[in-house]
């Protein structure tokens, strides 16, 4: 099963409009649940508790703020990461206070495709988590390139702020990298340090990886971030693909 399905999403506005153009936009990054208001929700999460919830803070009866307190005063429910949805005003304002279990606060009004860029950066980490609670080996995540690509992987590591080692293979060929708290410090890839040993394996779209959180390296060949390593592996592909075509 594609690893993204494991994700269960919560969509919560009474804004019907709204609801269906924030639903539609998250296709993709799991099975996308939705609530017309907070009281519905806060069924639907005692009855079955998603992996997140986005919620719209200012609906009629229970707010959107208020559905965030009542699942928090929970032990079975107050894991659950929230994203808001909100005025600048309100945000600053009201929810600004929230800190713990908040993932982000998205200003009104927004593009459904920042919305989607900032919920896969969550759904990813939240993959993460739970490919490392399903390890067969303590501290060691398992996976394949065809569930989380080696973009996702970083990203999450990224986000996470993760110290590890994460080893990449495709046939018979290998990279290793060395995160410290989310940046990359190091990697090597057939006998190439350095950032040059990541850039092509960023292209990688099959393959296995593995995490191992007590993988570490002295070494330190790596001075860019890894949004920046990211970023430039894009504009090199984006460059060979441009000779290609010319």
């Amino acid at each position: 099963m594609n690893a993204a399905k494991n994700i269960r999403v919560l969509v919560v506005d009474d804004n019907p409009l709204v609801r269906g153009l924030v639903v539609e936009g998250l296709v993709g990054l799991g099975e996308i649940i939705a609530a017309p208001d907070g009281a519905d929700a806060l069924l639907k999460v005692i009855d079955d508790p998603p992996d997140l919830v986005i919620t719209d803070y200012r609906m009629p009866g229970l707010d959107g703020r208020q559905l965030f307190e009542k699942l928090r005063g929970r032990e079975q429910t107050r894991h659950i990461p929230f994203i808001f949805l909100a005025s600048r005003g309100d945000i600053e304002e009201k929810l600004r206070p929230l800190v713990e279990g908040v993932e982000d606060f998205i200003p009104k009004p927004f593009f459904i495709k920042d919305l989607s860029s900032r919920t896969k950066k969550v759904v990813d980490r939240l993959r993460l988590e739970k490919l490392q609670k399903k390890a067969k080996r303590a501290g060691v995540i398992e996976g394949r390139l065809e569930e989380l690509g080696i973009t996702d992987l970083m990203q999450s590591l990224e986000m996470g702020q993760k110290s590890c080692r994460l080893t990449v293979r495709r046939g018979a060929e290998t990279c290793e990298m060395f995160f410290v708290s989310g940046q990359i410090k190091h990697a090597q890839n057939a006998g190439v340090e350095g950032e040059d040993a990541v850039y092509p394996v960023v292209q990688w779209t099959e393959g296995e990886f593995e995490i191992d959180f007590t993988g570490t390296s002295d070494q330190s060949t790596i001075t860019r971030g890894t949004t920046g390593l990211l970023m430039e592996s894009m504009r090199l592909m984006d460059e060979q693909n441009s000779r290609v075509e010319s």
